[in-house]
């Protein structure tokens, strides 16, 4: 008896793994070929002279990385572009943990929000217009911390867009 199961379950792993039912990483980008990231400019209130380069070059690679699509400038099956809107400082209050039982108080949270337009030109129903916001929160003076928390939140935030117009979840 077990014979006979291996002898239907081994087929069906095979036909399940060649046809590519089922994906463990990367996106879903359908019949695209090349996609364009434009620069995303830094139009915050408070900006930060390396962060629309930084930004820009992490959603490229994370596009790169992830996906077979190639990436153009100009004309392409899918164009990826916005602006950084939010980039802002401001004091949070934590709960109190079980050691204790006071509030922090000294909390901050660096947030960034970015706009993203995202137009498939093969599929326009995927398109999207949305901002991404991802925050962390750090305790203590900003400029001793500010690349690491902006390293930090970059890759949520690339993860997010990556998420919303490739992997259709």
């Amino acid at each position: 008896m077990k014979k006979y199961v291996l002898l239907l379950i081994v087929p069906l792993l095979l036909l399940f793994q060649s046809c590519g039912v089922y994906s463990l990483s990367g996106g879903s980008v359908g019949n695209l070929k090349t996609v364009n990231v434009m620069y995303f400019e830094n139009v915050a209130p408070l900006v930060i002279n390396n962060l629309s380069q930084t930004f820009t070059q992490a959603l490229q690679d994370r596009i790169r990385t992830q996906t077979r699509l190639s990436t153009v400038r100009g004309e392409a099956d899918a164009t990826l572009e916005g602006r950084i809107t939010n980039y802002s400082i401001a004091p949070t209050v934590l709960p109190a943990n079980t050691t204790n039982t006071a509030p922090i108080v000294n909390t901050n949270r660096l947030t960034i929000t970015v706009t993203v337009k995202y137009t498939n030109s093969l599929d326009p129903k995927q398109s999207f217009e949305q901002p991404f916001s991802r925050y962390k929160d750090y305790q203590g003076d900003i400029g001793t911390q500010e690349q690491a928390l902006i390293a930090a939140i970059i890759p949520q935030l690339t993860e997010d867009i990556f998420n919303r117009a490739f992997a259709n979840w």
